[in-house]
């Protein structure tokens, strides 16, 4: 095996498969990198048995300057082996395997030689089975991903919801997580020509790797999906995913129907008032800060108080203020996260009580796209 290539078109591809491979999986050949090279192409792979990344660097592409003299393929230790190439001194790079799976790398007067596993033990990437596939604006699935994978939960003791509940219907695409103190859901309209039913969740580690892939020259996400994996296809890279085995809740019967007391904020303004109060509350145990609202007078003052180090009060400024007065408690942190995730946006938020959980939505189209946080009992 023998190849010539520019470092930096090489490396772009190669800061991609890294993000699949781990250095704390237990099988010790994933820690290495697979460089599969044809007589037209490279096939890079990186995998840890839960996200496998496959990508292709093309000889016809003339920006790769990628000329291949002998094909062949080889396993290299991927932190050794990107360390080394992006510090390489001249804008190309060669790659030769000398003897046995010693791989020779040079780059003007620098050379060095690493030792390569055989690629035949390289685990195969899983199979998908059936044409039917889903295809998605990349921006807006980025969006759809941001919007959820905030609520997933970190706890490996329920692991289902560590995961993003993705269902399908013909055109109606409905994506939800929840970590049991807070949801969030948001539903889009897919395409003419997708068709399909599935329900499957998705680890939330998986989306927000993928969700750093896709850039600018990926206008468009195709989805497939089989009984245990997802492929997401990005131009000529290919993300692989394992899916979470289970039943997801149902969490529509979580979301209030109705409402006792309504505001209506800008969520960038709110979101500022939250990061204020919630400078004291952090330094406090129970991390909490407090809403009240008097519909009366449409007064609502939020406050964050921290027994160590002081307390801050501040009078909210709300576009709607109507019905009932009301007291509530909830974490910031959780607030913060909601809020960001709607942008510059105006939003509604509705409660029902002290003790139940209260929703955030945009102002317009409301149906699609809703926050939702349990509130902390203080008394």
């Amino acid at each position: 095996m023998k190849f010539t290539v520019k470092r930096a078109a090489f490396i772009k591809k190669l800061n991609d498969v890294q993000r699949a491979i781990s250095s704390k999986t237990t099988i010790p050949i994933l820690t290495g990198l697979k460089l599969d090279v044809e007589s037209d192409q490279i096939i890079l792979t990186g995998s840890d048995a839960d996200i496998s990344i496959e990508t292709v660097l093309d000889a016809k592409n003339e920006d790769n300057g990628l000329s291949i003299t002998d094909p062949g393929k080889i396993v290299l230790p991927a932190h050794f082996f990107s360390d080394i190439v992006k510090r390489l001194p001249e804008d190309s790079m060669t790659v030769e395997i000398t003897e046995g799976f010693q791989t020779e790398i040079s780059s003007g007067a620098a050379e060095f030689t690493i030792n390569g596993l055989d690629a035949n033990n390289y685990p195969h990437l899983p199979e998908l089975d059936g044409n039917d596939q889903i295809q998605l604006s990349g921006n807006v699935f980025k969006q759809l991903i941001s919007q959820t994978v905030l609520a997933v939960s970190t706890q490996e003791s329920r692991p289902i919801l560590t995961g993003v509940h993705f269902s399908i219907d013909g055109d109606q695409f409905l994506a939800v997580a929840t970590d049991s103190h807070r949801l969030s859901q948001r539903q889009i309209k897919l395409p003419e020509g997708n068709t399909g039913k599935y329900d499957v969740i998705i680890p939330g580690k998986s989306l927000v790797e993928l969700s750093r892939m896709i850039g600018e020259e990926n206008p468009d996400v195709i989805t497939r999906i089989s009984e245990n994996q997802v492929l997401f296809t990005l131009g000529d890279t290919a993300f692989y995913s394992r899916l979470l085995e289970g039943n997801y809740p149902d969490t529509s019967r979580l979301i209030p129907k109705e409402s006792t007391t309504t505001l209506e904020f800008n969520a960038p303004a709110l979101l500022a008032a939250i990061e204020r109060a919630s400078l004291l509350s952090h330094e406090s145990r129970n991390n909490v800060v407090k809403l009240a609202i008097t519909t009366a007078d449409k007064k609502i003052v939020i406050s964050g108080n921290s027994p160590d180090v002081g307390n801050v009060e501040e009078q909210l400024d709300a576009k709607v203020v109507e019905g009932e007065d009301l007291e509530i408690s909830f974490n910031p942190d959780y607030m913060k996260d909601a809020l960001r995730s709607f942008g510059q946006t105006e939003i509604q938020v509705s409660f029902t009580s002290a003790l139940r959980p209260f929703t955030l939505v945009p102002t317009e189209d409301q149906e699609n796209f809703i926050q939702l946080i349990t509130p902390v009992r203080t008394f």
